[in-house]
């Protein structure tokens, strides 16, 4: 057992009896040959998808932040996601945009999209994660400007309710010099711009 294994033994133990109960309550037999692992592997993927709860956010910007006399936009644009609705505990996922004007220090850029992930391996609602990777970047960086815009797709629109499998929901936050409505202009240019290279 791996050393990760054993500190989140009793925890996973927990979990594991919680999710037999529930399938049994479903009405399956958590016995039967296809249920019998199911506890386990479903309580593991739920401390995977959830592990941003242990993880900080600020401290992996600071952790690539130096000072840099750079103030034009830096963007990281489609950073891939999934992240689990709060209210129904299936998944949503899609596309953040992230872009910041430095004011004295940059981060590596690599930084801006485990902040994305770190906020989208919680149970979340997408308005709420916007608005985190925002504060968390204006807070540690002090940049001029933060802009953030993330379009998904939601399972419990798709699956359950209205059932609408093509709807897309995006939702944007922004704080200094992207209250500029010329500045919001360019950064959403720049990321609905294609490269052909890519």
């Amino acid at each position: 057992m791996s050393e990760k294994d054993e500190i989140a033994s009793p925890l996973l133990d927990e979990l594991q009896n919680h999710y037999q109960q529930i399938i049994t309550l479903l009405g399956e037999d958590s016995s039967r040959e296809g249920l019998v692992k199911t506890p386990k592997r479903v309580s593991k993927a739920m401390l995977e998808l959830t592990k941003g709860y242990h993880m900080d956010p600020q401290a992996v910007l600071r952790s690539a932040k130096f000072q840099e006399d750079y103030r034009q936009m830096v963007i990281v644009k489609d950073i891939d996601f999934f992240s689990l609705c709060e209210h129904h505990m299936l998944p949503f996922y899609g596309k953040a945009h992230v872009g910041y004007i430095p004011n004295g220090y940059i981060t590596g850029l690599s930084k801006i999209a485990r902040v994305v992930d770190i906020f989208s391996h919680r149970l979340q609602v997408q308005e709420r994660m916007t608005l985190q990777i925002k504060e968390c970047i204006q807070e540690t960086l002090n940049p001029l400007g933060v802009m953030v815009v993330i379009e998904a797709k939601h399972m419990c629109m798709q699956m359950r309710g209205v059932e609408k499998q093509n709807s897309i929901t995006t939702t944007s936050d922004f704080t200094g010099v992207f209250n500029q409505a010329k500045t919001r202009e360019e950064f959403m240019n720049l990321i609905r711009s294609r490269n052909a290279d890519f």
